[in-house]
């Protein structure tokens, strides 16, 4: 450090949680940039950002200086007084060594699990406690030497800062000079000179960086009224006060402090005080312990590798019932691998859990790479066959690699918890992972708008024309999206907001916790890495993200919790519960046709992985008859590989296919010669080209992620092995860029086998036990009621009645009612019973309070007895409500907006009730007194909302309609206009014509972000119909031209064209009819009766003025006698509207009009007709003598 000038030492990153904008990599270059020997990353109160800054400064050859500004507590770090502690000092700590290093963390975890008060505070006595190993600074304007000085106490400034003299000592503590043009620095500074002085330590100068460049000060004040929700335009909003906190040169920084030259040197020498090594190579994974129980053949305790052996052929012998020389080679070569990489703990521990979760009743299992092990499958950890799957170990673990593998296991959600406390009290030392959310491309241009001013609408516009796609950056975005750069370059206000996104893009936003990931060690997890809690919250949280707790050598292992495996614990243990009889999941046949059935006719809603829209029509073509079926289902079924979908049915189904080398036909055979798969890619090379498997993995991955040097250096020995093998090169050239055609699409076969065996059991439970499965399923979708509303039409179509929300009948969850007998073909197969827990508004502990009540007293018999009896401190005025508007007390028979109206009457007296309980007084009189108990339906009045009030609240709380459906008034209208309902979209091809009618329940807009519409805003209507739900697209002329009938609960027809191009087929809207036109629109003929004294002249006259082109028949009757019909000619065409069809009943009262549309299907015509209507049948003119026949011939033709 001879020839350096300036180290920075108190630097903060963006991992200063929305203060700091500096990210780690910049910062880095940045120094280097400015030839810095080194540099230090001291953020406040955390040291998320250490291993990431740590790494990436030894990699540019800059010395790692890690640190981290601590808050200090004013008194007692565990104390929490809102008037003495809501302001904390701020201390820099620097760390020397490992030891330090380690106080550091300490000090950083105690701040966040003992001291969390508005910030993660420290005290000084914990300071003393972890100071070894540590410099002290006295900080920034924010430390308590400097605010002790600006409050005029220099006398107690000192002795502060004697304190800390004495817990660091003069070589370790310095006195911080600042200037960053604030007047209370400039004040200050001097006297922090003299103190230093009068007490013999250092000095040393900094800048506080928050931000990288001088060109970054206005992103910075952008950021940090996101943090604090202002606008930049706000007075008395937090700012910096100056625009010097940068991370300036060591020009800059001499020319600021060239009268303290000892203060620039100073830097030098704390920078050559820190060598901090981390030694990132060791692993900390705990140690399994085995059972002292466990002998070897001499009685010797046994070791770790040869317990897990005893355990993975006691295995193997349970699930192959013998062990084959095959099976043999399998598991001896992959505990080879396993135990002399020191990995047997590992497999023992992650196996110890499943045991646990197995033996109390806890569906767990693992998913990915690991299912390709035999060791993971003997050992129950897996569900897969390996051998009969066709998986292979190199998938899961490279032999040549130390990397500990990946093994991520579902679990139940319900279970999830116990399985970490299990871990927990066995290991010792268990943590949650921290995540760190960022400020994406769509999310900082949001964000950014907001402080600048941008409306809403304006902002939702820009940001909708960002792609979502993954990795989008702003740059990619300007250069994709022509209407986006389009507004970036006209408009200043698009500018500024881009520009300054473009500064804060990637910058962290938040801390989160990881949904599955954990962290598990025997040793204090402080002794590796630093812990974190978020306020108001239990969970203890590693400070470090997951690759960092990788990266710094202990174990992480994923436990997610899968929905699925719930559903299918619930479902199953409904089913044994009703049945009596044991269903072991694991033993189902995998070759039942009934259960393939279902997926050939699409019927999979609630089958996991397999229930969206796009995934069920795959279904229905593909018509699956096996498991490797749904295997390539679940393979193919993504962008990219979707395209192969039609090759893969069309050969299912006798298509004939070829490869160009009987090798490849034999790997491919699996699914009709195309490479779904991964190792379908490896074995091939495999095989072909004479390539070692592990390599040949390797290979696969590579061209998964189009690394061209790694797939260009595996070509000449592909290609020399294969001529090796026979092969001619020609042959051997075709088949590799045919790998790397099919293979940058291929899947890991063991994710695919492990989620369709969950998958097809999903499906084996909803065809043999529908309702226990849909109860489950109910039951765990309860908190949304769009779900609710979605799986009670599968119920409908799988012929469940699921009954009303009932106070005397329904519990919190969804519960099997009633199942139909074995002889119930077409009727119903039974009934589900409504959960009021998913009833919106409605709760738990409401809930719990009811049925607690009913069971004790037996059912309610009116509102008054419900608010007597249940406990009002858990059953609240709002859960009344909800309750009544879902009708849950039409058992009682009275009405629901008299019970609406008597809600407060009603727990009035029950409350007086419940007192008078309390206080152990008795009803002298039967309990009159305390309000009508037993009153009537009819005692609370007749009151009633009207229909469509009464259907607008039931959809309110339930998320659908239970009394009826809104359209059942329109069914006769919707059956003759529609050509199509949503349900049946599904089976239309691509650009068929169609008329969708139903009520609009939803209407959004979307920005287009390509073609002549970019930048305009698109429709997106939601239409549901008696069968279901579909979402239909309006161009933007469209748009504007139909929006004011589009309104929530209009029932309109939708005119357009099937579009498939997405998962869920769409309707592309061209004209837009409300239900009010829809007879004159759709109606093509009009039919009616006309006798001897029919006014002819006058129906002719009304015709004229009612021209259109609806074709006009005469039924034409002679004395009472059906004679001919004859059509009018086409100067006689009419528009059907409702004037018209009056006007016709009062000119002719006996016509009988009768609309048909295009497909001859009758329209309602909503009118009162007088006389009784006929059936004729047409048939060849006949004449009367007393018919005037010349007024008929004027005005029409013979109908043939």
């Amino acid at each position: 450090m001879a020839d350096a000038r300036f180290v920075h030492l108190h630097v903060h990153t963006h991992f200063s949680l929305l203060d700091g904008a500096t990210r780690i990599e910049t910062l880095i270059e940045r120094a280097k940039q400015f030839d810095m020997p080194a540099v230090a990353i001291t953020d406040h109160g955390n040291m998320f950002g250490a291993v990431e800054f740590y790494q990436a400064a030894v990699k540019a050859g800059i010395k790692p200086i890690i640190g981290c500004e601590t808050y200090l507590a004013r008194g007692d770090r565990k104390r929490r007084d809102p008037a003495e502690d809501k302001d904390s000092y701020h201390l820099l700590l620097l760390a020397m060594n490992r030891q330090g290093y380690q106080n550091l963390m300490r000090l950083s975890s105690v701040g966040y699990l003992e001291g969390f008060y508005r910030r993660p505070r420290i005290d000084k006595d914990i300071l003393r406690e972890y100071s070894a190993g540590l410099i002290c600074t006295s900080t920034c304007l924010g430390g308590e030497i400097p605010q002790t000085l600006l409050c005029k106490d220099a006398k107690a400034a000192e002795e502060i800062a004697k304190t800390y003299l004495e817990i660091f000592g003069p070589d370790r503590f310095f006195i911080e000079l600042q200037d960053h043009g604030i007047a209370e620095q400039r004040t200050i500074n001097p006297e922090l000179r003299q103190l230093a002085t009068r007490l013999g330590v250092g000095v040393i100068a900094s800048n506080d960086v928050h931000y990288l460049g001088q060109d970054d000060v206005e992103a910075h004040d952008v950021l940090c009224c996101i943090n604090t929700g202002k606008l930049l335009t706000d007075e008395g909003r937090f700012k910096f006060p100056s625009g010097e906190f940068y991370f300036k040169s060591p020009d800059e920084m001499s020319r600021l402090f060239a009268e303290h030259a000892d203060a620039m040197s100073n830097t030098l020498r704390v920078a050559e005080m820190c060598n901090l090594e981390l030694d990132l190579s060791k692993r900390h994974a705990p140690v399994y312990r085995v059972p002292p129980e466990i002998v070897d053949q001499h009685g010797a305790p046994q070791s770790d590798a040869a317990y897990l052996r005893r355990l993975v052929e006691q295995g193997a012998l349970e699930r192959y019932g013998e062990i084959t020389p095959q099976l043999r080679e399998r598991i001896d070569y992959e505990l080879d691998v396993v135990t002399s990489k020191g990995f047997a703990s590992y497999f023992l521990i992650v196996w110890d859990c499943v045991r646990f979760a197995a033996e109390n009743g806890i569906p767990v299992g693992a998913r990915g790479s690991s299912c390709s092990s035999v060791i993971t499958y003997c050992l129950r950890i897996s569900a897969p066959d390996p051998i009969r799957y066709g998986l292979y170990f190199e998938r899961f673990m490279d032999p040549d690699r130390d990397e500990l593998p990946d093994i991520d296991l579902d679990i139940c959600q319900e279970g999830r918890a116990r399985i970490l406390e299990y871990v927990r009290g066995k290991y010792g030392h268990v943590a949650q992972i921290i995540t760190f959310g960022t400020l994406k491309a769509k999310a900082v241009v949001k964000d950014v708008a907001r402080v600048v001013g941008l409306g809403f609408d304006e902002a939702n516009q820009l940001t909708k024309l960002i792609p979502s796609e993954l990795h989008i950056t702003l740059d990619k975005a300007l250069a994709q999206e022509p209407e986006l750069k389009k507004r970036y370059q006209s408009d200043e206000r698009v500018r500024k907001i881009i520009d300054i996104g473009r500064r804060l893009e990637g910058v962290a936003r938040n801390a989160g916790v990881h949904a599955a990931g954990v962290v598990v060690a025997d040793q204090p997890l402080v002794n590796f890495l630093p812990l974190y809690r978020a306020s108001g919250e239990d969970a203890l949280v590693t400070q470090y993200d997951g690759p960092t707790v990788e990266r710094v050598g202990l174990l992480k292992m994923d436990f997610l919790g899968l929905r699925t495996l719930t559903t299918l614990e619930r479902a199953r243990r409904l089913a044994e519960a009703r049945t009596g009889t044991p269903i072991d999941l694991e033993k189902i046949d995998l070759a039942d046709q009934r259960v393939y059935e279902m997926f050939a006719r699409g019927e999979t809603r609630g089958v996991f992985q397999f229930e969206s829209g796009g995934m069920r029509d795959v279904l229905m073509r593909m018509k699956p008859n096996r498991i490797e079926d749904l295997i390539a289902a679940n393979a193919l079924f993504r962008p990219g590989p979707m395209e192969y979908i039609p090759d893969y049915v069309a050969r299912k189904h006798g298509a004939i296919w070829k490869t160009p080398h009987p090798i490849m036909t034999d790997v491919l055979r699996e699914t009709y010669g195309i490479m779904v798969y991964q190792e379908q890619v490896s074995r091939i090379v495999n095989r072909l080209g004479g390539v070692e498997l592990k390599a040949a993995f390797r290979l696969a991955k590579a061209i998964s992620k189009k690394k061209t040097s790694m797939i260009e250096a595996m070509r000449e020995p592909f290609l020399n092995g294969c001529v090796a093998n026979g092969v001619t090169r020609p042959v051997a050239e075709q088949v590799f860029e045919d790998i790397l055609k099919f293979g940058g699409y291929a899947f890991n076969k063991a994710h695919s086998t492990g989620y369709a065996l969950v998958a097809y059991q999903t499906a084996w439970m909803k065809t043999y036990f529908p309702l226990e499965f849909m109860a489950a399923v109910l039951c765990l979708e309860m908190s949304s009621t769009e779900k609710i509303a979605e799986y009670r039409e599968e119920c409908s179509a799988m012929r469940i009645v699921l009954e009303p929300p009932d106070v005397n009948r329904s519990t919190y969850e969804f519960v099997v009612e009633k199942v139909a007998g074995a002889t119930a073909d077409q009727g119903p197969r039974g009934s589900l019973r409504f959960g009021l827990g998913a009833i919106r508004g409605i709760g738990e502990k409401a809930v719990t309070a009811m049925v607690h009540e009913r069971d004790r007293g037996g059912p309610f018999r009116n509102l008054f007895d419900f608010c007597e009896r249940v406990d009002l401190t858990a059953v609240n005025r709002g859960t009344i409500e909800a309750l009544i508007c879902a009708g849950a007390f039409d058992v009682t028979g009275a009405m629901r907006k008299a019970l609406f109206d008597a809600v407060e009457r009603s727990i009035s007296v029950g409350q007086s009730a419940q007192q008078d309980r309390k206080r152990g007084q008795l009803a002298l009189f039967g309990g009159d007194e305390l309000g009508p108990t037993d009153a009537s339906p009819q005692s609370l009045g007749t009151a009633e909302w009207s229909e469509a009030e009464m259907l607008r609240r039931e959809k309110e709380v339930l998320g659908f309609y239970v009394t009826r459906h809104p359209l059942t008034n329109h069914h006769e209208l919707l059956e003759a206009c529609a050509t199509v309902t949503s349900a049946a979209l599904m089976n239309l091809q691509d650009g068929t014509d169609v008329v969708v009618g139903g009520i609009v329940t939803g209407l959004r807009t979307v920005i287009a972000r390509a073609g002549r519409n970019a930048g305009k805003p698109l429709g997106i209507v939601t239409l549901e119909d008696l069968s279901g739900k579909a979402e239909a697209v309006l161009f933007p002329d469209d748009l504007q031209k139909f929006r004011a009938i589009l309104v929530p609960d209009a029932v309109v027809f939708l005119e357009g064209h099937v579009d498939r191009k997405r998962e869920e087929p769409t309707i592309r809207v061209a004209r837009v009819i409300p239900c009010a036109a829809a007879r004159e629109t759709f109606a093509r003929m009009l039919i009616l009766n006309v006798y001897d004294h029919t006014p002819m002249p006058e129906l002719m006259r009304l015709f004229r003025d009612h021209r259109g082109e609806c074709r006009v028949y005469l039924d034409v009757h002679a004395d009472g006698v059906y004679v001919v019909a004859v059509e009018c000619n086409p100067g006689v065409r009419i528009r059907c509207t409702d004037e018209l069809l009056q006007s016709l009943l009062r000119i002719a009262p006996d016509a009988d009009p009768r609309a048909l549309n295009g497909r001859r299907r009758a329209i309602p015509l909503g009118i009162h007709q007088e006389a009784s209507r006929q059936t004729h049948s047409s048939a060849g003119l006949a004449t009367s003598p007393a018919f005037d026949r010349r007024a008929v011939a004027e005005s029409s033709t013979l109908l043939v």
